[in-house]
C-alpha cells in the first residue's frame, strides 16, 4: 500500500500539483497556453482543474472575475466580467464578457465551490491580447529587395536589417509583434530575443500569415537601442528544388517583414518603433540557407555588433517596402519549436585525416552545433543522415531521393562552414533542420575532432508531455519510446511524415497517429493550426490536397478519402481528448463539402477515391475498401458534429448516407453467412470491425476470423499503414488481447520489435529494412495509443467527451507481470496500473476531481476487494452493468481475482 501513496505522490508532482496546499482550482490556462501574450480571439477559452485528492471530489458551481489591474481583482473591482456564481461542473468556459480591446493584458482567477460546497480559489493568471484586427498594425512590410539590384528571390544570401532608436523615459512594458514572410531571428541590444526556433509556423503565405508576440521589456536600456533581424527564406523562399515543386509555390518571393514594438513608458504614455525606411539592410555570413537541405555560413562575412548601438552601418542599403503576403496576419498560438533534447555523441570515429563519423545513438530532428579552431578560410562539412553503408560511411541513397539539385553545390543535408580562424568558433543553423543519427564531418585539411566538437539538438514543437506507459516487458517501453521520438521529429507547427528527405505534411501519416499524439503530448494548439492549414487548402468543392501546406501540388494522388480524412477525424479526436468542439465547429463547413463532394463523385456509397492501404507487408486488399471505409468514417463524423452543433436536418442526411455507405461496403464485401469480409486477409477483417462496419450480430464471427488469420500468418502483422491502426484494436476490443499482445511484441520480420532488435530508436517507413525508405516515420504510429486503450484501458467517452467520464478497460495480459498506463486529461492525471500475482490482479486507478470513471473488468475477473486512498478504507463500487463499475473520482487500491 506504501508503495501505491509514493506513486501517486510521484506521479502529483510530476504533473505539477502542489502537494502542500490542497484543493483548489489550478493550472488555469487560456486558449490551452500558460499566461499567453498575442491572442487575437474575441472569446478565448479558459480553463483549469480542481486540484482535489478526496474521493468523489467535484466541483459544484464557479465563478470567473477578469480584470485589466491585479489589484481590482484584489479589491473585488472586477471591470471586465463577473460570472457570479454558476452552478456547473464545466472548466471549459469561453469568455462572454466586454469586448476585449487589443494590446491589453487582463487578470484572471476562479472560484470554485467543492463537494462540501467550500469556496476555493485559484491564484492569479493573466493573458494578453495581441492586434486582433489587421488595422492595428503600424509598420511597413520590408525587404531588403524585390527584383531591384539583384535582391531577387534567387539571391542566396540571408539579408540582415537593424535600426536604432531612443528611449528617453523610463519604459514600464514592451512587447514586439513580428509578422514574417519566410524565418527570422530577432535581437535586441545584441541578445537573441526567447528560445524559439524557425518561427513563424509554416502556412500557405498567400492565404495566411502568422505573427509572434513578445515581451521585450527586459531587453531595452535607457537611450539608445538597437533592433537586429535577419530573415530565412524558410517554405516562404524554397530555392531547392524536390519532386513537390515547393520552389514553384504561387507566393514565393524574397523573405520579407513586418515589425511594431509598442512601448508604455512609465508615466503612462506610449509609443511605437516600427519598420519603415529608417531601417538598414546588408549581407552577413550566411551564405545560402534551405529548410530543405542546409545552411552555408561563411564567418569571414561576420560583422561583430551588427546588432548593437555601437555599430557603424554607414554602409548597409536602405531598405524597400513591399506587399504584405496576404490580408490575412493572424496570432501564432501554440507551443514553439525549441531546441529541447542537447544530445551529445556516443562514439566518434575516425575515417581519415580529414574526416570524423558521429553518432549520437539516437535517430531525431533537429540541428547539430559545431565547435571548431582551425585557420582562416578552412570549410567544414557536416552531412548528416540516418544510416551508415557497409563500409561505414553515411549512406544517404534513401534520403535525398527526391532531391533535384542543378549541380553539386548544394548537397543534401549539408552544412557548410568557413571559418574566420584566430578563436574557438561555434556555428549552429538557425534556418534548417534535418533527420538524422550521424553526423560525418569532414575538413578541407587535416584536422583532429573529438566528441567536444559536435552536439546535436533534438527540435520539435515543445508541447507538454501528457502520457506515460511503462510494462514488464522492455521492448514494448522501447517501442513506446520510438513512437514518441518518431512522433515529436515529425512535429514542426504542422505534421509532417518525416524530418529528412520530405518534411511534408501528409494527411494519411497524421490522420492514423492522432490518438498517439493526444495520448502522449498536449498537441491541440498545434492541430488548430493545423486544421486552419487545411481550411486554408481545401477547394471551393471541398477537395483537399494530401499534404498541407501545399504549393498546389498534392491535387492528383494520394488525397483521398483515407488520406485526407483528416479534415473530420482530428477534429473529432480533439473533442474526444479534450471535450472541447470549436475546432469540429471551425471544420464543420468544410467537412462537409469534403463528403459532399464524395457524394457526389460516388452516389452508390462506395469509392475508389484514395491510396489504398499504403506500405503493405504482402496482403494488398482494394483501394475501394479502404478508401470506402473512411469515407463512412467522415459521414458519421459529420453526422455526430451535426448533432452536436443543432444542425438537425444535417444530422439526419448523414446518418442517413453514413448507412448507405454501410450497406454497400457490405453488400459489396460481407459474407453474412461466415462474418468474413474479402479474402479475410488481416485488414479485411480489423477495419471493419475497428470502425463499425460489421453488423453486430456478426462481430464475433468477424473477430474470430481475423484471430485465425492473424495466427495462420504466424502472430504477425500483414497490413499496410490503414490496416495497422484497426488490427490491435480491433483484436483486443474483440477478446482476443493476449493475440494482439503477441502480434505487438514479435521481434522477428515484419513487426515493430524487428525494428527495434535491429537498431531502431523511430519508427520505420516499411518492414523491410532493405527497403528504400526513410528510418523516422509515424505512420505505423498507432500502436502507441494502443498501450494506453488495451494495456491500461484508458478511453474517452463518446457521451461524456474529454474525459469527463473515463472508460476504463484495462486487458490483463498473460505474456505480461505488469503494466502501467498514465495520462494527463484536462481535468488532472488519469492512472491505470496492475500488476499479477498468481491468480490475482493488483488493480490501482486515480480518477481525477471533478470526473468520474466506468470500469470494465475482463471476462472471467471479479472484484475482491477495493481500498481508498492512503488509508484502509474499503468501499463497495457501484454497479453500471454486467462486470461495470462505477467510480467516483479519487485513488484506488483493488483486487482481482478469477471467478
Amino acid at each position: 500500500m506504501m508503495n501505491f501513496i509514493k506513486y501517486i505522490c510521484l506521479m502529483l508532482l510530476l504533473w505539477g500539483v502542489n502537494l502542500s496546499s490542497f484543493s483548489h482550482p489550478t493550472n488555469l490556462r487560456c486558449e490551452y497556453l500558460s499566461d499567453p501574450l498575442g491572442i487575437d480571439t474575441p472569446f478565448p477559452r479558459l480553463t483549469w482543474l480542481l486540484d482535489d485528492t478526496e474521493y468523489g471530489a467535484k466541483q459544484l458551481a464557479y465563478r470567473i472575475l477578469i480584470s485589466t489591474e491585479q489589484e481590482k481583482l484584489k479589491s473585488g473591482q472586477i471591470d471586465i466580467w463577473d460570472t457570479g456564481r454558476v452552478p456547473s461542473e464545466d472548466m471549459l468556459i469561453v469568455y462572454n464578457g466586454k469586448a476585449l480591446k487589443p494590446f491589453t493584458k487582463y487578470y484572471w482567477q476562479v472560484y470554485v465551490w467543492d463537494k462540501n460546497n467550500k469556496e476555493l480559489h485559484s491564484d492569479v493568471a493573466t493573458f494578453e491580447t495581441g492586434m486582433m484586427s489587421l488595422g492595428n498594425w503600424k509598420g511597413a512590410w520590408i525587404s531588403d529587395g524585390h527584383g531591384l539590384d539583384g535582391h531577387s528571390k534567387h539571391v542566396k544570401q540571408a539579408p540582415y536589417f537593424r535600426k536604432v532608436f531612443n528611449l528617453s523615459k523610463p519604459v514600464d512594458e514592451a512587447r514586439a509583434y513580428i509578422a514574417v514572410a519566410g524565418l527570422y531571428e530577432l535581437y535586441i541590444n545584441g541578445k537573441k530575443v526567447s528560445d524559439h526556433r524557425l518561427d513563424p509556423m509554416f502556412t500557405r503565405f498567400d492565404r495566411r500569415n502568422l505573427y509572434v508576440t513578445y515581451d521585450v521589456t527586459s531587453y531595452l536600456q535607457s537611450g539608445d537601442n538597437a533592433i537586429g533581424v535577419v530573415l530565412g527564406n524558410g517554405w516562404y523562399n524554397h530555392q531547392s528544388m524536390a519532386v513537390w515543386f515547393f520552389d514553384r509555390a504561387p507566393w514565393r518571393d524574397r523573405p520579407a517583414f513586418c515589425m511594431d514594438m509598442r512601448i508604455t513608458y512609465a508615466d503612462g504614455s506610449k509609443e511605437t518603433i516600427s519598420t519603415g525606411k529608417d531601417w538598414k539592410t546588408s549581407f552577413g555570413p550566411i551564405v545560402f540557407n534551405s529548410i530543405y537541405t542546409a545552411e552555408h555560413y561563411d564567418a569571414r562575412y561576420e560583422q561583430p555588433g551588427w546588432n548593437t548601438i555601437h555599430f557603424s552601418d554607414s554602409k548597409w542599403k536602405n531598405v524597400l517596402f513591399r506587399d504584405a503576403p496576404s490580408q490575412n496576419i493572424v496570432s501564432q498560438q501554440l507551443h514553439p519549436i525549441r531546441n529541447v533534447e542537447r544530445i551529445v555523441p556516443k562514439r566518434v570515429t575516425k575515417i581519415n585525416d580529414m574526416t570524423y563519423l558521429f553518432d549520437f545513438g539516437k535517430n531525431i530532428a533537429g540541428v547539430t552545433e559545431l565547435k571548431i579552431e582551425g585557420q582562416k578560410g578552412m570549410e567544414i562539412r557536416v552531412k548528416h543522415g540516418e544510416m551508415l553503408g557497409e563500409d561505414g560511411r553515411l549512406d544517404m541513397r534513401q534520403i535525398e531521393a527526391h532531391y533535384r539539385p542543378k549541380d553539386d553545390k548544394y548537397p543534401f543535408q549539408t552544412d557548410i562552414y568557413t571559418l574566420k580562424g584566430d578563436e574557438v568558433e561555434t556555428f549552429m543553423p538557425l534556418f534548417n533542420y534535418k533527420g538524422f543519427q550521424y553526423a560525418e564531418v569532414t575538413a578541407d585539411r587535416p584536422i583532429t575532432l573529438t566528441v567536444d566538437n559536435l552536439t546535436a539538438w533534438f527540435m520539435h514543437n515543445d508541447v507538454p508531455v501528457t502520457g506515460h506507459i511503462e510494462t514488464s516487458n522492455p521492448l514494448i517501453n522501447k517501442i513506446w519510446e520510438a513512437t514518441n521520438t518518431a512522433y515529436l521529429s515529425n512535429l514542426f507547427g504542422y505534421a509532417t511524415d518525416c524530418p529528412q528527405r520530405e518534411k511534408n505534411g501528409w494527411t494519411n501519416d497524421a490522420n492514423i497517429a492522432i490518438e498517439t499524439g493526444l495520448f502522449n503530448f498536449d498537441g491541440i494548439t498545434v492541430y488548430e493550426k493545423w486544421l486552419a492549414d487545411h481550411r486554408d487548402a481545401q477547394q471551393p468543392n471541398g477537395v483537399l490536397p494530401c499534404i498541407i501546406p501545399d504549393s498546389g501540388w498534392g491535387f492528383e494522388w494520394a488525397n483521398g478519402l483515407d488520406c485526407t480524412s483528416t479534415i473530420a477525424i482530428i477534429p473529432w479526436n480533439i473533442y474526444m481528448f479534450y471535450g472541447d468542439s470549436r475546432l469540429l465547429a471551425d471544420c464543420y463547413e468544410s467537412i462537409k463539402r469534403y463528403v459532399d463532394h464524395v457524394t457526389d463523385i460516388t452516389p452508390s456509397g462506395l469509392t475508389s477515391w484514395g491510396l489504398g492501404d499504403w506500405a503493405v507487408y504482402k496482403s494488398k486488399i482494394p483501394t475501394e475498401f479502404v478508401a470506402s471505409v473512411y469515407y463512412y468514417i467522415d459521414a458519421v463524423i459529420l453526422s455526430k458534429a451535426a448533432a452536436l452543433l443543432g444542425k438537425i436536418e444535417d444530422e439526419k442526411k448523414y446518418v442517413a448516407l453514413s448507412n448507405k455507405i454501410k450497406e454497400a461496403f457490405n453488400e459489396r464485401y460481407l459474407n453474412r453467412a461466415n462474418g468474413l469480409y474479402g479474402e479475410g486477409r488481416q485488414a479485411e477483417q480489423a477495419m471493419p470491425l475497428y470502425w463499425g462496419l460489421i453488423p453486430e450480430e456478426l462481430k464475433s464471427k468477424a473477430a474470430a476470423h481475423l484471430a485465425e488469420r492473424v495466427i495462420k500468418d504466424g502472430k504477425h502483422i500483414d497490413v499496410g499503414i490503414f490496416g495497422a491502426k484497426a488490427l490491435l484494436n480491433a483484436l483486443s476490443d474483440n477478446g482476443y488481447a493476449d493475440l494482439a499482445y503477441e502480434v505487438a511484441s514479435q521481434k522477428t520480420f515484419p513487426s515493430w520489435g524487428w525494428w527495434i532488435e535491429n537498431g531502431a530508436t523511430t519508427l520505420y517507413e516499411n518492414w523491410n529494412l532493405k527497403e528504400d525508405m526513410s528510418r523516422n516515420h509515424i505512420m505505423f504510429g498507432e500502436i502507441s495509443a494502443w498501450f494506453y486503450k488495451a494495456l491500461g484501458g484508458i478511453k474517452p467517452d463518446p457521451v461524456l467527451p474529454g474525459y469527463k467520464n473515463i472508460l476504463l478497460q484495462p486487458c490483463f495480459i498473460s505474456g505480461l507481470s505488469h503494466a502501467s498506463a498514465s495520462y494527463q486529461s484536462r481535468y488532472g492525471t488519469i492512472v491505470s496500473k496492475w500488476k499479477r500475482d498468481k491468480q490475482r490482479i493488483h488493480y490501482q486507478a486515480i480518477v481525477p476531481a471533478n470526473t468520474t470513471a466506468a470500469l470494465s473488468l475482463p471476462t472471467g475477473f471479479k472484484i475482491r476487494k477495493v481500498i481508498l486512498g492512503s488509508g484502509e478504507t474499503t468501499v463497495e463500487l457501484l454497479k453500471k452493468a454486467d462486470n461495470v463499475y462505477y467510480l467516483p473520482s479519487g485513488c484506488y487500491s483493488m483486487e482481482f481475482v478469477k471467478k
